[in-house]
């Protein structure tokens, strides 16, 4: 591996120093990272090896502001450090994604002053690290949870189920988005709360091993009579859809960046296969039907890439992203599928079996498939699109 880059907490990057770290990043993703999960398939559990290299290469601060002991990186920036780390495992990709993303910021933009102040500065080296619980395995992902926090003094009393949540075996806490006013009808009859694990009646569920992204701690989550002390609500009370829906905008946005590293990296495997498979005395990449896959490969990472970075300017000036995130999301769906498919073509037989000399191809092509689904499916991202253009006129600022 390339020699580590040195990186000072609380201290602006320099470009040359920014450079070094994204090869780094890409060698640690796809060389111990890569090695260690072929474990982690089998056993669906990351070694204690992947967050130490974590924690040594920066990966739970990158994304941090200053002031909680990141580098000021912009937006354009972080998508840049994400993509290189998503050309490794999807499930370690899943864990980062997720530090980098909602671990900080919903407790950052929602969290109480006082609990601001105890849990951020202890994010950036995993000492506290915080998953998201909004799905349910009857009532879906929106305003129709059933999950409830019922006053009570102090405190709220917290019960019910969540289904899908990532991290669980790892993380300290959990963003739990809950009914606490079951007698009103609109949005604001939901509140969120950042919930420690050791509170008693908190209690994991375990899920079988899914297809792909093997070792990101999905399970379910149960509360019973969970007390939760009132300043651990974030934002107001009533707020919990926005403080959702707020967190799933930009986090959409991660898992379309996280598609762009898998698709780059299958396209580069792609041709290197296409250079070295000789058939009826002509190497693949001669052949115009090949050339052709490879150009709708490259053009449609093209067009992910140049989007994300749109994105990203508009969020680092403060702007509205739902429409353009959920833009994204639904880009980068279109583009891993095609991508992902033509490299299984393009590899033929070889590129089925799991140990490939040109990289995880098997591997890759079921991780990529949990993206259909993470932060919402094609459909979700449609309607989300489709209602703010109709709101702005169809005009896409």
């Amino acid at each position: 591996m390339a020699k580590k880059v040195n990186l000072t907490p609380g201290q602006k990057v320099s470009e040359k120093d920014f450079e070094d770290y994204l090869i780094q990043i890409k060698e640690l993703a796809e060389g111990p990272f890569d090695e260690m999960q072929k474990e982690v398939e089998v056993t669906n559990t990351f070694p204690e090896e992947f967050y130490k290299l974590s924690i040594e290469n920066d990966l739970y601060r990158f994304a941090l502001p200053l002031k909680y002991g990141g580098f000021g990186l912009s937006q354009k920036q972080i998508f840049q450090v994400q993509e290189m780390f998503s050309r490794g495992p999807g499930g370690m990709r899943m864990h980062l994604h997720h530090a980098a993303d909602l671990n900080w910021r919903i407790m950052d933009e929602f969290g109480q002053e006082d609990l601001k102040a105890e849990v951020l500065p202890k994010v950036q080296d995993k000492t506290i690290y915080t998953n998201f619980a909004l799905t349910e395995e009857t009532g879906g992902t929106g305003a129709d949870v059933h999950t409830t926090a019922i006053e009570d003094g102090d405190f709220y009393i917290l019960n019910g189920e969540k289904f899908l949540i990532s991290h669980t075996d790892c993380s300290d806490a959990t963003y739990v988005v809950a009914v606490t006013d079951p007698e009103k009808t609109g949005d604001d009859r939901l509140s969120a709360f950042w919930v420690p694990v050791d509170l008693p009646g908190y209690e994991i569920v375990p899920m079988p091993h899914m297809m792909g992204c093997r070792g990101a701690g999905h399970a379910g989550l149960r509360f019973t009579n969970v007390k939760v002390p009132k300043r651990y609500l974030l934002g107001k009370r009533g707020e919990g859809l926005h403080v959702a829906i707020s967190a799933l905008s930009i986090s959409r946005a991660h898992i379309a960046d996280s598609n762009l590293g898998m698709a780059q990296r299958m396209l580069e495997m792609s041709i290197a296969r296409a250079k070295d498979r000789v058939t009826f005395g002509k190497p693949l990449v001669k052949r115009q039907m090949i050339q052709q896959e490879i150009a709708d490969m490259g053009t449609e990472i093209f067009a992910l890439r140049s989007m994300l970075y749109d994105l990203a300017e508009q969020y680092d000036k403060g702007e509205d992203i739902e429409e353009k995130a959920a833009m994204c999301k639904l880009q980068s769906i279109n583009t891993v599928r095609i991508v992902s498919d033509y490299t299984l073509e393009i590899f033929g037989g070889i590129g089925y079996f799991e140990d490939n000399e040109y990289g995880p191809v098997e591997r890759m092509y079921r991780d990529c498939r949990a993206m259909w689904l993470e932060e919402g499916p094609r459909s979700v991202q449609r309607v989300t699109a489709a209602r703010k253009l109709i709101q702005d006129n169809g005009v896409i600022k």
